[in-house]
């Protein structure tokens, strides 16, 4: 997934080139319905509304925003899946979704039932506490687990409770896993004294950023951004990564002339610092990431592929 992941990072400001003529031979057949993955007024949602908002002032597209929450955009997907493919039904949420949701969802349906059309962002996934704990990176965190102290540790899907446990398996603990619901509901915890540690995926940008909180590990296959020297999970014995990329997607079957011209609008959105949109992911998660066609589709199966290695890494 790591290679896959590289390439698709190379790729930004390829695809908008590559797939833009198809934007102006293209249009809508009617609105655009879009269902939204993320709770009403957090950032996730801010982002798929801003970016709606612009395209319908540059393309005159009207979009339809909806709610579409729960099981972690597993929820979404089975809303959307039997939806009309023509470009009037698409959905924000994130690669996870498509991969280890699908997968443990206890369905017939994978990645290739549905249309992936274009990232827009990654996310800065990593373990998070309070400053004032003491700790200063992952290890330790184990070392006092060793010594006796329980350590709560919140996720937010089933994936990260996962990769919480198998953090643990491989160094000797045993972490008390707290499911929450959101990000935001993890930071509050944490910030509170509810729970000791916790992914978080940007949301803690400002607090590290300001010393009240301290990244400890890296879920990405790289460093963060705002803490290069804290260890990977793959440091510290997790052979997989944490890594999540916003997303949208449409019903199977989409058509290539419609699918490309979605792609490459909402591309060209969230490319473009000077619109909100992109000026939000630019300071939330760093830039834009716009990988989209084939490239997108191996990326999304691998790492639904790989959900079942993951699973049975935690089951042995």
């Amino acid at each position: 997934m790591k290679n896959i992941l590289k390439a698709a990072i190379l790729a930004v400001g390829l695809v908008a080139v590559a797939t833009g003529a198809s934007a102006d031979n293209w249009t809508p057949p009617g609105p655009i319905k879009l269902m939204i993955a993320f709770a009403a007024g957090g950032g996730a949602d801010t982002q798929a509304r801003l970016i709606a908002e612009e395209l319908e002032s540059r393309s005159g597209w009207e979009f339809i925003p909806e709610q579409v929450t729960g099981k972690g955009g597993v929820n979404l997907l089975m809303a959307m899946k039997d939806q009309p493919n023509d470009g009037t039904v698409i959905g924000m949420l994130v690669t996870e979704s498509l991969g280890y949701g699908l997968y443990t969802s206890g369905t017939d349906l994978t990645p290739a039932d549905f249309t992936p059309l274009t990232l827009t962002a990654g996310t800065q996934m990593g373990i998070v506490s309070k400053t004032e704990s003491g700790w200063k990176d992952m290890n330790d965190v184990i070392a006092a687990a060793k010594a006796g102290q329980e350590i709560s540790f919140g996720v937010m899907s089933p994936r990260l409770g996962d990769l919480a446990y198998m953090l643990g398996k491989k160094n000797g603990v045993d972490f008390n896993i707290v499911s929450v619901r959101g990000g935001k509901a993890v930071m509050n915890g944490v910030n509170a004294g509810d729970l000791d540690i916790g992914w978080m995926a940007g949301i803690q940008a400002k607090g590290v950023a300001s010393g009240d909180l301290v990244n400890l590990a890296s879920g990405l296959p790289e460093p963060l951004t705002l803490s290069p020297n804290a260890p990977l999970i793959s440091d510290l014995g997790v052979p997989f990564d944490a890594g999540a990329y916003f997303l949208f997607a449409a019903p199977g079957g989409m058509a290539d002339d419609a699918r490309e011209a979605i792609a490459s609008a909402i591309a060209s959105v969230v490319s473009d610092e000077s619109t909100k949109a992109g000026a939000l992911i630019k300071k939330a998660f760093g830039g834009s990431l716009t990988t989209n066609g084939a490239e997108l589709d191996a990326l999304i199966m691998n790492e639904y592929n790989g959900s079942g290695v993951l699973l049975k890494a935690v089951s042995e």
